[in-house]
């Protein structure tokens, strides 16, 4: 079904639509950024393997709300007949709210995501970090390196063993 925008129905639809979106992104990166901070603490504080698998199961789920309103957002785009990028959504915005009340909610948006992202970038440091460490002292207790890290076609990461020689000539 394609949206068109040509009445002040359609605009005040649109309208309604796109703020409803906002205001559950707003609330969904809120939280998404109240369970990083979490996460950072429970990282920092070395706490129990079960405490961040709660929040990270949490995160997941905000995650997953966050693809949901995403995906919800494009297809509006899309029936509008605007690209699906930051220059579809800000002419979305010019044509179906002329009052400019959306804008700054866009704007918020924006801004929680780059904290969020800044905070996920921070976790992703700490726990490569411990890894390393955990990856050290494992080389220690048992002697052997560690195996060289490889990734398959899906991105999933793998553990091979360094190269063996099978065969030589003299």
């Amino acid at each position: 079904m394609s949206l068109l925008l040509d009445s002040a129905a359609s605009r005040s639809d649109c309208r309604d639509t796109l703020g409803r979106l906002l205001d559950e992104e707003l609330a969904a990166l809120s939280g998404l950024e109240r369970l990083l901070i979490a996460e950072r603490d429970v990282l920092a504080k070395n706490e129990s393997p079960e405490a961040l698998e709660s929040v990270c199961s949490h995160r997941q789920v905000r995650m997953s709300e966050l693809l949901r309103i995403q995906d919800e957002r494009r297809g509006l785009l899309r029936a509008t007949g605007h690209t699906v990028d930051t220059a579809g959504i800000e002419s979305l915005l010019r044509i179906c709210d002329p009052q400019r009340t959306l804008p700054e909610r866009w704007a918020r948006c924006a801004d929680l995501a780059a904290r969020c992202r800044g905070l996920n970038d921070f976790n992703g440091a700490l726990v490569a970090s411990r890894m390393r460490r955990v990856e050290g002292m494992l080389e220690i207790l048992t002697g052997r390196k560690r195996e060289t890290p490889i990734y398959g076609r899906q991105g999933q990461q793998a553990w091979v063993a360094a190269g063996r020689l099978l065969a030589a000539e003299a």
